[in-house]
C-alpha cells in the first residue's frame, strides 16, 4: 500500500520504485484501487506453467 502525500512528484518516485522492485522479484501487478489518500496495488507472481 503506498499512502499518497501531497507531492505529485514524490509519489511518483514512490510508485516507480515499488514498481521496479517487485518486477525485479517476478513480481506482477494484478489489481489496484486508489482512493484520495492512498493507491493499494495487489501483486502477483506467476506459477508453474505461467509466463
Amino acid at each position: 500500500m503506498l499512502r499518497l502525500s501531497r507531492h505529485a512528484r514524490d509519489d511518483e518516485d514512490a510508485l516507480t520504485d515499488l514498481l521496479n522492485e517487485r518486477s525485479r522479484g517476478g513480481w506482477r501487478p494484478a489489481m489496484m484501487s486508489q482512493d484520495a489518500h492512498r493507491l493499494t496495488l495487489v501483486f502477483e507472481r506467476p506459477g508453474d506453467g505461467e509466463s
